[in-house]
């Protein structure tokens, strides 16, 4: 492996230009794929593509490729657009990487902990029965095995709820006063966008350093939540103390996820709980 690894990072917003910005710091080459270029960061390497054009694109990175991240997200929030990003984005990729004969160490795909089923509060892991029946969860788990069996070494990471700057969903439920159930508790998994990242730096750097990767991980803070928690820690920084009338934050199912894979590779997050994490995101506020 090369003392400068080079990636691509095919599909690279808010998560994957974190993640640019991370190994062009620590003096990796970073190719970042994206339809408007003009959204990567600095010294980033654009591919300016469209992942559901089957045409390779013209400034595909010529010579090796030692990484691959696929972390896509879909145009359309529908079982086409899902099918579109996951499966097709990811077939067209592995199709452009034969075409120019690269062969990288590792593909990281980014997955989500949505193929996960469980509903009473669980506490799962990379090993859990993964049986969700959503279309977007069977996509998913379609997309991974694609990965999984695509001759290249092959790691899915499974995050959960992302949160951070312009993803402010449960601030702007709780300032506007909706309520959550508290029993049954509804439990959520949740991550920092930076800790999303910083989860696949690290990921990449132990597999270049020669650590031997597992072909599953789950990028999740160390503490999952009881929903009313969470919202009730907002309340309370926040201030708020009306109470909407018709307004219910609802979620579908109920889990724990555990970070105990990543952690014993020695992982650490930088935002450990929601309260960290959406501590920092009212001091920038």
């Amino acid at each position: 492996m090369p003392a400068h690894p080079s990636l691509l990072i095919a599909g690279c917003g808010d998560v994957g230009g974190r993640l640019a910005q991370r190994l062009i710091m620590a003096g990796w080459t970073v190719y970042g794929l994206r339809r408007d270029i003009t959204q990567l960061p600095a010294a980033t390497r654009p591919v300016a593509a469209d992942l559901q054009l089957a045409a390779c694109p013209a400034t595909w990175p010529q010579g090796a490729l030692d990484y691959l991240v696929y972390c896509a997200t879909p145009s359309q929030h529908d079982e086409a657009g899902y099918r579109a990003a996951y499966v097709e984005g990811l077939r067209h990729v592995l199709g452009w990487l034969a075409e120019h004969g690269q062969r990288p160490k590792r593909l990281l795909f980014v997955s989500s902990s949505g193929v996960y089923g469980q509903q009473d509060g669980e506490w799962i892991d990379e090993d859990s029965p993964a049986e969700a029946q959503s279309y977007s969860a069977r996509i998913m788990r379609e997309a991974e095995q694609l990965a999984l069996a695509s001759g290249l070494p092959a790691t899915t990471l499974r995050l959960t709820g992302i949160y951070g700057p312009g993803r402010n969903w449960l601030l702007k439920q709780a300032r506007e006063g909706y309520r959550v159930v508290s029993e049954p508790p509804l439990y959520g998994n949740r991550i920092h966008a930076d800790d999303a990242a910083g989860l696949l730096a690290f990921l990449l750097q132990a597999d270049a350093g020669g650590v031997a990767l597992a072909e599953c991980y789950i990028g999740v803070d160390d503490e999952p939540a009881p929903l009313h928690e969470v919202v009730g820690w907002l309340r309370a920084q926040l201030g708020v103390t009306h109470w909407s009338e018709q307004s219910t934050v609802r979620r579908s199912g109920s889990k724990r996820c555990s970070n105990a894979r990543a952690r014993a590779l020695g992982w650490v997050p930088q935002y450990p709980s929601y309260r960290e994490g959406y501590a920092a995101l009212l001091r920038d506020e």
